[in-house]
């Protein structure tokens, strides 16, 4: 955290502003029905592809195209996450590379700034978009890394069709995490996570990044009973449209009362049990009437963090499943006891 601080400090004159933060009243005591786990503290490497583009004046390519700047993203996202997940998750930016080029993509292709510029003017974008994974895990040594304990995870900082995934499972025995698993890093001593941001796009963006990475651990986690009364993440994604009645948090794109993918503004009234997930293992608690205003009136930043605040996150266990589900999502290795 640091580390990050510092470089902030150092950015006061770049032209273009550092995305600006919310304030949150954090308290990481409220809305917890037991005792708090231990916070950790993720190290994370950070790569960030900022070409020249000799088009635009020889200017980098967040100051050309006006897009917002890495580390204040980061900074967002590091502080959204330690509130939501109630002073438990404290991500450490130990390294941070900026690289004056544009990845590779899966078929060897790779943008110049004169490629890359008249592809934006004409929205013609080489295809295949996704990038040459494992190109940069050898140019970054993230294996070496990872197996030394140096970095826990990876964060990839890209310009819009930049090809990451939003997140991608690494290790020995990788699985689904919002995309196929990385082959060919099963020499790593285990799983890690590189997450993929476009910086065109906001802190909200970054979050609903995480929340599929949630969504894939507890998808996993629960995988032996989907759909049964013992699911209890899917008892949590219930909203109106498909549970009458029976609404709860809903999930990333669905608030209680969404009746499309980010209709996080829906001002119509809904009776949810989203706030006895509070109480969690307690579920036992009435339903009230909920509207958008709750999570934000359609912000998707705040709709994240309202979603994410709900997530089970003290200490103890439930049917064998862990009380802090956010423990799975930092340490993709606590599956192996449940395979």
């Amino acid at each position: 955290m640091d580390f990050l601080r510092r470089l902030l400090q150092g950015l006061s004159d770049m032209p273009h502003p550092l995305q600006s933060q919310p304030t949150y009243d954090y308290n990481p005591q409220s809305f917890s029905n037991g005792p708090l786990p231990t916070p950790v503290h993720p190290k994370v490497l950070t790569i960030f592809h900022n070409p020249t583009i000799g088009p635009r004046g020889g200017q980098k390519a967040q100051i050309a195209y006006g897009w917002n700047h890495p580390d204040g993203l980061a900074q967002g996202y590091i502080d959204d996450l330690k509130y939501a997940t109630y002073g438990y998750l404290n991500y450490e930016i130990v390294d941070r590379i900026e690289v004056d080029a544009f990845p590779i993509k899966r078929d060897g292709f790779r943008y110049t700034d004169e490629t890359y510029e008249q592809a934006w003017r004409t929205r013609q974008f080489h295809d295949p978009d996704g990038v040459d994974y494992l190109a940069l895990v050898r140019e970054f040594n993230m294996i070496e890394r990872i197996n030394s304990g140096e970095i826990d995870e990876v964060w990839l900082f890209g310009h819009p069709y930049g090809g990451y995934w939003e997140s991608i499972m690494g290790g020995p025995g990788a699985f689904w995490c919002n995309a196929p698993a990385l082959k060919g890093t099963e020499h790593a001593k285990k799983r890690f996570v590189i997450m993929g941001f476009n910086f065109e796009r906001g802190v909200g963006e970054m979050l609903e990044d995480m929340g599929h990475r949630l969504e894939s651990m507890m998808l996993k986690v629960y995988e032996t009973v989907h759909k049964t009364d013992a699911d209890l993440f899917m008892k949590m994604w219930r909203i109106e449209k498909t549970h009458p009645g029976l609404a709860e948090c809903g999930n990333v794109h669905f608030s209680p009362n969404s009746t499309k993918d980010y209709e996080w503004g829906n001002p119509t009234p809904v009776l949810s049990r989203a706030d006895t997930w509070y109480s969690f293992p307690d579920l036992s608690g009435e339903p009230r009437m909920m509207t958008c205003a709750d999570w934000g009136n359609g912000d998707i930043r705040k709709h994240h963090v309202w979603w994410m605040r709900h997530m089970p996150h003290i200490v103890g266990e439930t049917n064998g499943v862990l009380n802090n589900w956010w423990d799975y999502v930092v340490n993709p290795d606590l599956m192996i006891n449940k395979e």
